[in-house]
């Protein structure tokens, strides 16, 4: 693990720590031409090879993608068992040939190639081993890829009482779940295995609904009535022409469900489920007509069917738009609610709300200028001028703010609650 010291800025400090893609992380995807002939011709030259020439071809294969995937025999099994349907029931198919044709129907996928950025964070189910006042979390990451696909993947980190944080380094390995569809094809479930860590683990699209990228996750640590705790997400599906919020649980981080979502307000980007039930109702957060930041209230975790506006861009940095980073963050003072806002030139800025704790419909105080801007080092990237959170957390006294610099990288501020609680202005 690697260590920053803080630099402090005004009242925020950029702890210098720096989340970077690493275009060698790629996942073995299936690569299943549309056209049935084509498949059919592409394993009848595979099967007509000699025995010697299969054995040649695979040799080879092993030497250049074995040491880059895992279990990579197993997926090219995977891949083969895909388009077996296309062979002969009285082909006599050898191991070799197996995995060869399940070769040629794979395609290496790297995907942090474009950007790693728009973070959350949540306190890990494992809090076991740890120094005193430390806390251990999990970070997630939009992960982008050639053809801008984006997916999600996970690190892990501790901050320690004074703010210190270490970020585990990514693996080499990128590995891909199990994946069993819903009978109703619009819901799924991920199973990743043990020995696949943290950090390997990747949240690829699957549905035709999400095959360009799912985009944005927020993560909360939702707790329920009995004490129970689950992680929900929300995230942005995208087609390559609608988008569509989706929602994700999960209690271990291993096992993953994807429920979509039903109900008349269930459209747009920006959904952020509030950590708790708020008089016996769930809470999200929301922005159904892209400009605005709305609230919902809901007897059923999977059904929205109205919002109701809290908050309208009014300052010169966010005249654009506004949205939320995240799910709001209990406080004494109220529910804390870290938001974007877009300004001339789209110059993304982060700021902050405080909704009412007894009646989050309500906006009490908000940061007049915004808490952090793009400077020099983060205007750039591959969309410039741009920082942006999707989620943080408060330890001892303090918010951990993950955010992205320009959609390529990310990075992580810190801010004494105390403080940024102090500098809003009652409305």
């Amino acid at each position: 693990m690697e260590s920053t010291k803080p630099q402090i800025n005004t009242f925020i400090t950029r702890t210098g720590v720096r989340i970077l893609r690493d275009t060698s992380r790629v996942i073995a995807r299936p690569l299943i031409p549309d056209d049935p002939s084509r498949i059919i011709r592409l394993i009848g030259k595979v099967l007509h090879l000699s025995d010697l020439q299969a054995a040649t071809q695979l040799e080879k294969l092993k030497n250049d993608f074995f040491s880059r995937h895992k279990d990579l025999k197993n997926i090219l099994h995977r891949h083969y068992n895909g388009v077996s349907k296309y062979i002969s029931e009285t082909s006599v198919v050898s191991e070799t040939k197996r995995m060869l044709i399940g070769a040629y129907f794979t395609m290496e996928y790297s995907i942090e190639s474009a950007a790693l950025f728009n973070p959350s964070i949540v306190p890990h189910p494992d809090q076991s081993n740890l120094p005193e006042g430390s806390l251990r979390f999990i970070m997630s990451l939009r992960a982008t890829g050639e053809g801008h696909i984006s997916s999600i993947v996970f690190r892990s980190g501790v901050v320690d009482k004074n703010g210190n944080i270490e970020i585990e380094p990514a693996s080499k390995f990128a590995e891909l779940p199990e994946v069993r569809l819903m009978s109703d094809g619009s819901n799924y479930s991920m199973y990743f295995r043990q020995d696949q860590k943290l950090a390997e683990r990747t949240i690829f699209p699957v549905l035709k609904k999400e095959s360009k990228g799912i985009e944005d996750a927020r993560f909360v640590r939702f707790v329920d009535d009995s004490g129970s705790v689950t992680y929900y997400g929300t995230y942005t599906a995208y087609d390559g022409f609608n988008i569509l919020p989706q929602f994700i649980e999960t209690k271990d981080f291993l096992s993953f469900n994807v429920i979509t979502l039903k109900g008349t307000a269930v459209k747009n980007k920006g959904m952020a489920l509030f950590p708790r039930k708020i008089d016996g109702a769930y809470v999200m957060l929301s922005r159904q007509d892209g400009e605005t930041n709305k609230i919902m209230f809901s007897n059923d975790l999977y059904q929205w069917e109205h919002a109701e506006l809290i908050q309208e861009p009014s300052k010169p940095w966010e005249f654009v738009q506004i949205g939320n980073c995240g799910s709001p963050i209990e406080t004494e003072k109220g529910w804390l609610v870290i938001t974007h806002g877009v300004g001339p030139m789209r110059k993304y800025s982060i700021g902050a709300i405080l909704l009412d704790l007894k009646n989050p419909r309500k906006m009490i105080a908000r940061l007049e200028e915004p808490l952090l801007e793009p400077n020099e080092e983060e205007r750039e990237g591959y969309v410039p001028n741009v920082v942006y959170s999707c989620g943080s957390l408060i330890h001892h006294g303090k918010l951990i703010l993950p955010y992205a610099m320009s959609d390529i990288s990310s990075s992580v501020a810190i801010v004494e609650v105390k403080t940024l609680l102090e500098m809003m202005k009652a409305v």
